[in-house]
């Protein structure tokens, strides 16, 4: 049988449980936060005021601080390439007549992760400290543009791909909420760290989606692991571009900036895949195939060999002026 039939058979037998993922670690829309809860109403008296305070407290956050704030905004707000992304992935049926399990999962997923972008957006606008010009372009750049993350409509490597990814920006947001703290900014703190609980809950869900393959298909997923790894798990917005620049430019001097305030680092990219590793217990896994233990060697041994590579690396310390946030934006 070939691997693509038998990923079909796969998400077929695991179909079965994706409502309880759902329900696990998923939330209904009437008991999750929404961006208003954080947000200054518009329909108070006060809502001047509030937005007032909101400005003032921005105020505080520096240069590289705003680059990655909307970086990450743009990052969340081009949620319409994944969730198309993951609807042609095989074995996930989008037809609403015979709709699966999986495209329940994609929708409601998609669903929670719309109000990142919402709440950041917005909380950009009203703080005064960007161009919100540049930032549309860019987003509508980065939906048109798409994107190529290596896993093409292999089930096994797209839910690798996002068990790392959610935990990269479970990371980064984290620890924007915590310099925004120590800036005084606790409601720009309260929004990222909610949103960095979000990711992790998506996360946990995509990790106990690639265990629980390995207990079906062992030497597929090991396979899809090393291969996305060999590859390298790229940002979904590694074609990040400002108006007039080309496809990409954008991306290496934000993740420089990244590197810099330590939001996310080469290093985060190491524990990450340290962590994948031993949650999915690769030095236990039996009944591989040759090619398969080749695989699982290679992940065993890559953290230690990229940690080398690591610590050798170089970032530039001047900062690229990016258009989407001004002179006056600096502190």
């Amino acid at each position: 049988m070939s691997a693509k039939n038998i990923r079909l058979e796969v998400m077929q037998a695991i179909e079965p449980q994706v409502d309880g993922f759902i329900n696990d670690f998923l939330i209904p829309a009437e008991e999750i936060w929404q961006p208003s809860d954080f947000l200054p109403d518009s329909r108070n008296e006060n809502f001047l005021d509030e937005v007032e305070t909101l400005r003032g407290e921005s105020k505080e956050l520096g240069y590289d601080f705003w680059v990655t704030m909307v970086a990450d905004t743009i990052t969340e707000e081009a949620l319409p390439t994944y969730e198309a992304w993951l609807m042609d992935v095989e074995g996930i049926n989008q037809h609403s007549e015979n709709q699966n399990g999986w495209s329940k999962w994609v929708r409601a997923w998609t669903a929670e992760e719309n109000r990142h972008g919402d709440v950041l957006n917005k909380y950009l606008y009203l703080s005064g400290r960007v161009n919100m010009r540049e930032v549309e372009i860019t987003t509508q750049h980065l939906i048109t543009d798409g994107f190529d993350i290596g896993t093409d409509r292999d089930p096994y490597k797209n839910f690798v791909y996002t068990t790392f990814q959610e935990l990269a920006t479970n990371i980064s947001h984290k620890r924007v909420g915590q310099m925004a703290k120590k800036k005084g900014n606790l409601l720009l703190g309260k929004m990222c760290t909610i949103i960095a609980g979000d990711e992790m809950r998506h996360h946990v869900a995509y990790r106990e989606f690639v265990k629980t393959i390995f207990g079906e298909d062992p030497s597929g997923i090991m396979l899809a692991f090393a291969d996305m790894m060999k590859r390298k798990i790229v940002m979904p917005a590694h074609f990040l571009r400002e108006s007039g620049g080309s496809i990409g430019t954008a991306f290496e001097n934000f993740s420089n900036c990244a590197q810099r305030l330590g939001v996310y680092t080469a290093m985060d990219y190491v524990e990450i895949l340290r962590k994948l590793n031993s949650y999915w217990q690769l030095d236990a896994v039996r009944s591989l195939s040759d090619e398969a233990e080749k695989a699982r060697d290679y992940l065993m041994a890559l953290p230690d060999r990229l940690e080398r590579i690591a610590t050798r690396m170089k970032f530039p310390e001047d900062q690229y002026r990016f258009k989407w946030v001004e002179a006056n934006g600096m502190v």
